[in-house]
């Protein structure tokens, strides 16, 4: 991982509803979670948890996946792998 990928990755996790967010993503497993529980769960209007979702998304933290009507995220857990990495080297 690069520093400027770091930075991102670190920037994004740098507020408190995203790093809620992530953090129950990560609990959750590679499943993942539907947008709604999620946003059920922090108790996150749609809209916030979207803005949320796609900082996160964005920063390479977080995948989607649809399943019918509703969108799955799950952590990215060799993007974690990664930040773990370039932090510790």
């Amino acid at each position: 991982m690069e520093t400027k990928e770091a930075v991102g990755s670190l920037a994004a996790l740098a507020h408190n509803s995203r790093l809620e967010i992530f953090r129950l993503l990560v609990q959750k497993g590679p499943e993942g979670m539907a947008a709604s529980a999620i946003a059920e769960k922090i108790g996150l209007p749609n809209a916030t948890l979207s803005f949320h979702i796609k900082g996160l998304t964005q920063a390479g933290l977080v995948s989607a996946r649809q399943d019918g009507r509703f969108i799955y995220y799950a952590a990215d857990y060799s993007a974690i792998d990664g930040l773990m990495g370039y932090l510790t080297d």
